[in-house]
């Protein structure tokens, strides 16, 4: 065989891989992280606000509980799936924000899943973030997003992030606007 044949060999066995081997998974989840934007903030002149906080939810014990208990704080929502590329992608980020805000602002990482796909998730990943679930049929306070959407919304319930794609959560601008948000 010629060199230029084994060559090209190589490169189509190497795309391939993406697209049929735990190698192209683990690729393309890099890629997403890699390209992934700031979220956009949105000032308080311009923010929607939420008007009634009753939603009801499962916690990841499958307990019902309310939106409720997070008025007056701020909160951060994030709607997710286990089996979608870029939500995986960004739970990283996530989770890091998680592990240094918990306490301070309230998180929802939101999921319509079953809960046992959920919990193999989880533990594979050593993932700490709170899971909560979603109530097919449950009317919502506000939009529901596709998974990788995400909401901060303020104290005073304004919504000041509302990112429909894949997001660099582990940053300044978000670090200061949370900060300042906490503050506040």
């Amino acid at each position: 065989m010629k060199k230029q044949t084994i060559y090209t060999l190589l490169v189509i066995v190497f795309g391939l891989s993406f697209f049929v081997t735990p190698l192209g998974d683990y690729s393309k989840l890099q890629l997403n992280r890699l390209f992934a934007s700031q979220p956009t903030v949105i000032s308080p002149e311009s923010s929607a606000r939420i008007q009634d906080y009753n939603w009801k939810l499962k916690d990841a014990d499958w307990n019902y509980f309310n939106f409720k208990k997070s008025e007056g704080k701020v909160v951060f929502i994030n709607f997710w799936a286990s089996w979608h590329l870029p939500s995986r992608a960004q739970l990283k980020d996530i989770e890091k924000l998680y592990e240094r805000y918990k306490g301070e602002i309230d998180f929802y990482l939101i999921t319509d899943e079953e809960k046992e796909p959920v919990e193999a998730f989880m533990a594979k990943n050593k993932y700490n973030f709170p899971v909560t679930y979603q109530i097919i049929g449950e009317a919502s306070p506000i939009k529901l997003l596709k998974p990788s959407g995400c909401y901060l919304i303020d104290k005073n319930g304004l919504i000041r992030i509302h990112q429909n794609k894949i997001s660099d959560w582990d940053n300044k601008t978000v670090h200061d606007l949370i900060q300042a948000l906490i503050v506040e």
